[in-house]
């Protein structure tokens, strides 16, 4: 006979409610930003720290605002299927985690303070928007996430400007050529988000959750993220043609596992398969992101 479940300690909370699982998102970029810039002969260590300390803030300062909003919009509840949220389990008050996510992007904001000695004050207007977009996913009068926005969010700033920026701090200019890596990341940090809100349809659809999977449903979904899959593995053909080495289809090892990770969602599988399918996405995404890396320094 087992005895009572223990309460989780302080840190545990606090980590599950940063989502381990989501900080791929964060980390991807950078790693592709960096790399490209290293490709040109414009790595800079200090400023892609900078990058991936920020990153990672804005990344788990919006997981805060989305535990503290989805329970405030009714979204999470106690009852609802998936990963403890904090505020709705009770485990941290709602004030606590507001708090909390404020500190968390301000701390942000500092970090990428520290990056104008590089990419000069117009990042200025990007630091801040980040973080706008950040709180205004799940709260603001118009919730990015409540109106079949949020992939959209995640493709532009964790795709596009992401690795846009990264390389920029480090090389001092744009290339055109750094787009379609930054889109292949969106996309994929994006699949992370079709995973959650897949596994949410009827909860979010009782909260007036209207994500993209909730106004057009599951077979959408499951589209969406098998064609999003396809795209990012397609990208590395481009760099062939603007002269990298066939070293940039590293990432075409992992379309095994990207077959795998869509039958997966087409199963339909239980909420507790789904959460871990929630997790195999990330890191599919930092794999992907560490192959096309490695591909661009050799």
């Amino acid at each position: 006979m087992s005895g009572p479940a223990r309460s989780p300690q302080a840190w545990q909370v606090w980590l599950e409610a940063a989502r381990p699982r989501t900080l791929p998102a964060a980390l991807a970029p950078v790693a592709v930003g960096s790399a490209l810039a290293a490709h040109d002969g414009a790595f800079h260590a200090g400023a892609a720290l900078l990058c991936l300390g920020f990153a990672l803030l804005i990344q788990i300062g919006t997981n805060f605002a989305n535990d503290y909003y989805d329970f405030v919009h009714g979204a999470d509840h106690a009852g609802r299927v998936g990963p403890v949220r904090a505020v709705a389990a009770g485990l941290v008050a709602p004030a606590t985690m507001r708090r909390v996510m404020w500190l968390t992007f301000a701390a942000a904001f500092g970090v990428g303070l520290g990056l104008l000695a590089w990419g000069g004050p117009w990042l200025l207007a990007i630091g801040v928007a980040s973080i706008l977009c950040g709180i205004a996913y799940t709260g603001g009068p118009y919730p990015l996430g409540y109106h079949g926005l949020g992939d959209l969010f995640v493709f532009l700033f964790f795709g596009l400007v992401a690795v846009a920026a990264t390389y920029f701090v480090q090389a001092g200019h744009l290339v055109a050529r750094a787009l379609p890596a930054a889109a292949a990341v969106g996309l994929l940090a994006a699949n992370i988000l079709v995973v959650n809100n897949y596994r949410d349809i009827a909860s979010d659809a009782a909260a007036g959750k209207r994500t993209l999977a909730v106004r057009f449903g599951r077979g959408f979904a499951q589209g969406q993220y098998a064609l999003s899959l396809g795209a990012a593995l397609a990208a590395p053909l481009l760099y062939l043609s603007f002269g990298y080495k066939p070293w940039c289809l590293l990432p075409w090892l992992l379309a095994p596992v990207a077959w795998s990770l869509v039958r997966r969602l087409r199963a339909e599988a239980a909420p507790r398969e789904l959460i871990a399918l929630l997790g195999d996405t990330g890191r599919f995404l930092a794999l992907y992101a560490g192959l096309f890396a490695l591909g661009c320094l050799l």
